[in-house]
């Protein structure tokens, strides 16, 4: 594992490019193989879950290369094999391959994934799916056991019980073979669900109503791929580099965004009082002082997302009261809060179960030894960190890279001090400056 050295109270300017979309990334790299065809990516991200995802895919005989933000994958001399536990428990976006799988050879055996630890995230929308389209579905000591029987799969329709992003993407990839019609209702309606969408209608698939709580799948025997594929802009990214560029920039242009994918982000942006130009495709964030308390409320898509509210409460720290956030997805998502308070933050947890957050002024941040519990927990920290004056160090940052490419590299061109370094390496008590 590493840390990460963040050496605060530095005003930061200038331009930060964002990458492709992570939670793209992590469903269309199982998608691919259920092409017949090799399939090339632009706009990869260079995070830890691609490297992880490449390990999955070479344990199946599918060759991989990245390079320059490009991703070749060749799965034509695909092979049913054990996957490997320990990649598979890294992250979790690696169940998706339990529908690409089903979807290529009407069966999969998969370990239960890993990832992020932000409370119970269960995966029973997804088996409902799988047994909507014909399969067996067991499970035994951590792995996911899914088959059918002589006629495979079939066409069928699937309401899931809550709306998730996960069933409707793992729904997506097991029925675009399967003969016949398939329709998700109660579909997630999340950009990265168009995203997949889009991938495998240029390879042949018959997908619509991807966006909407309704998705019509017709399935088709073959999926052939043709030219690469973009991945769109990551709007999570977008949102922490937009709320760091608001907490300690001094004008920060953000490029690459899709602002339509950040409504509900930028609303509440526009509610803090932040200066913001936006422009087609980028956010310029000015210098932003005298910050009005807000309410937020953490909604599926559109709304305001939940791996958006702990990268925004460092900037909270900045408004004049108290602010709320109310986390309706993962109410457990609050790893965040105590290390924050070791910095000196007034942050506190309510309610466990309504996912209740009370964000107070913290105008007098100080560096402390902090940990990244999970992406996103890391990124508030960072944000913390670089607000704060001396020094944090983040340890588990490996966290933090799971979902933030060329990391260092973008903060210090924008000026911050900032280094990665082996967490073995021998640790200073750190002290405010």
């Amino acid at each position: 594992m590493k840390k990460l050295i963040v050496h605060g109270g530095n005003r930061l300017s200038g331009e930060i490019t964002i990458g492709g979309a992570k939670n793209s990334t992590v469903a269309l790299i199982p998608a691919a193989i259920l092409a017949d065809t090799p399939v090339r990516f632009d706009s990869v991200p260079d995070i830890l879950d691609v490297h992880n995802l490449m390990v999955i895919l070479e344990s199946m005989n599918v060759t991989s290369k990245f390079e320059n933000d490009i991703l070749d994958i060749d799965p034509t001399n695909i092979k049913e094999a054990p996957l490997p536990s320990k990649a598979i428990k890294s992250l979790r976006a690696s169940y998706y391959f339990m529908g690409a799988l089903l979807g290529k050879f009407n069966r999969a055996i998969v370990s239960f994934p890993g990832g992020d630890n932000i409370g119970p995230r269960p995966i029973d929308q997804h088996i409902k799916a799988f047994r909507a389209l014909g399969a067996e579905v067991t499970e035994n000591d951590g792995t996911v056991t899914i088959k059918t029987g002589e006629n495979g799969l079939h066409g069928a329709p699937i309401f899931l019980d809550m709306v998730s992003v996960g069933a409707t993407i793992n729904a997506i990839l097991a029925s675009v073979k399967a003969p016949g019609t398939t329709t998700i209702s109660n579909a997630a309606k999340e950009p990265e669900i168009i995203d997949l969408a889009t991938f495998l209608n240029n390879m042949g698939a018959n997908i619509r109503g991807a966006g909407t709580d309704v998705i019509r799948i017709e399935g088709v025997s073959s999926l052939r791929a043709q030219n690469t594929h973009t991945i769109i802009p990551d709007r999570i990214e977008a949102g922490t580099y937009l709320s760091l560029a608001a907490a300690a920039g001094d004008g920060i242009l953000i490029n690459n965004v899709i602002p339509e994918h950040l409504d509900a982000f930028l609303a509440k942006f526009e509610e803090l009082g932040c200066d913001l130009i936006i422009r087609q495709d980028s956010i310029y964030v000015g210098p932003s002082k005298n910050l009005n308390p807000i309410q937020v409320k953490v909604m599926p898509f559109p709304g305001f997302a939940t791996d958006l509210q702990q990268p925004i409460t460092p900037l909270l720290f900045k408004a004049k009261g108290e602010s709320t956030i109310v986390d309706t997805i993962y109410p457990k998502r609050i790893k965040h809060i105590a290390e924050l308070n070791k910095m000196g933050a007034n942050i506190e947890s309510f309610d466990a179960e309504e996912g209740i957050i009370k964000v107070n002024e913290s105008l007098d941040l100080h560096g402390a030894v902090v940990e990244a519990g999970e992406i996103r927990a890391g990124a508030s920290l960072l944000i913390a960190g670089l607000m704060a004056s001396g020094t944090t160090e983040i340890r588990e940052a490996d966290n933090i890279l799971r979902g933030y490419g060329s990391l260092v590299k973008k903060l210090t061109n924008i000026g911050a001090n900032v280094e990665l370094v082996n967490q073995e390496s021998v640790t200073k008590d750190i002290e405010p400056e």
